[in-house]
């Protein structure tokens, strides 16, 4: 049996090479709107984020995905971030 490959993607805030599914995907979209895209599949352009409650608030605190998705990231997105972790 063929053995798969596991994509691997990196986490903005720790550096980290993670498999995709232990990541969480926020993409801001053509519209320049900003979604959580649990299917990893959204059209447009993403950043990847650890699945834990300190990545999420040291994102929120520095504004790395502002500046990863060069459009302002609205707070809701942070607090579906940690309603997901809940």
């Amino acid at each position: 049996m063929k053995v798969r490959k596991i994509p691997m993607r990196t986490c903005v805030i720790t550096k980290e090479k993670l498999p995709k599914k232990e990541l969480i995907r926020v993409v801001r979209t053509p519209e320049h709107d900003v979604i959580i895209d649990e299917s990893g599949k959204a059209n447009g352009r993403g950043a990847y984020l650890k699945k834990d409650k300190e990545v999420f608030l040291k994102a929120k605190k520095n504004k790395i995905l502002n500046k990863v998705l060069e459009v302002d990231v609205p707070d809701k997105v942070f607090d579906e971030l940690n309603d997901l972790l809940d």
